[in-house]
């Protein structure tokens, strides 16, 4: 069984329900496997919780 795992962004429903489809879709044809083997993995990671280079990503983009 495939797992796929994503980091990322708060998202609402309909876009991730866009992501599992289109990368389960795509890994499918790229690793001839059926598409029912997949898993996909979503996290969401709020900007506060994410540094890089030292700063947040919530304070970068002030």
């Amino acid at each position: 069984m495939p797992v796929i795992m994503v980091h990322g962004p708060k998202m609402n429903k309909e876009q991730k329900a866009e992501l599992v489809k289109s990368f389960t879709e795509a890994a499918s044809k790229i690793m001839n496997i059926p598409t029912q083997a997949f898993t996909i993995l979503i996290q969401e990671t709020e900007r506060e919780n994410v540094g890089v280079g030292g700063v947040l990503l919530v304070d970068r983009d002030k």
